[in-house]
């Protein structure tokens, strides 16, 4: 397994699709665009300017367990306003390690002049680790076999 590849290779994989919102829309707009789209949380951004992010756990906190109505409420209330992003240089193993220590499930990837080139759940590299172990066990069981398979 490779932890040193980097967040650019994911993404390229990936797609650099990102789903935002407006800080002005309502929590209920930025849910039902969550179900839509099957996604977990949304980049709030405006004029192309990352200003939050919300997240269904931003919902239920924030909405739900306070007794306000998604339909009233704007998504500037209860977005998350210092968001933990990454650069496309980093690494798998140190995008994890922000996310764990962070308890953060969505990290947006951002170049140097402030653009958003995507997002990556936690979801993703679990996957991508996933797959590049089963990659590993592969090549090991075939060199395993031909190593065997030379000696007999």
């Amino acid at each position: 397994m490779k932890p040193d590849v980097k967040l650019s290779i994911l993404l390229g994989d990936k797609g650099g699709r990102v789903y935002s919102i407006v800080p002005s829309a309502t929590v209920y707009d930025a849910i039902a665009m969550m179900a839509e789209k099957g996604i977990g949380a949304l980049l709030v951004m405006e004029e192309g300017r990352l200003l939050g992010i919300i997240s269904e756990r931003d919902y239920t906190r924030k909405v739900i367990l306070l007794g306000r109505h998604s339909q009233e409420t704007h998504v500037e209330e209860i977005m998350t306003r210092d968001v933990v992003t990454a650069s496309p240089a980093h690494t798998v193993e140190e995008a994890m390690r922000i996310m764990t220590e962070c308890r953060i499930r969505h990290l947006p990837i951002v170049v140097d002049d402030g653009v958003v080139t995507g997002v990556l759940s936690i979801g993703d590299l679990v996957k991508w680790t996933i797959s590049a172990q089963e990659e590993t066990i592969a090549h090991l069981t075939n060199y395993i076999a031909g190593s065997y398979g030379m000696s007999r």
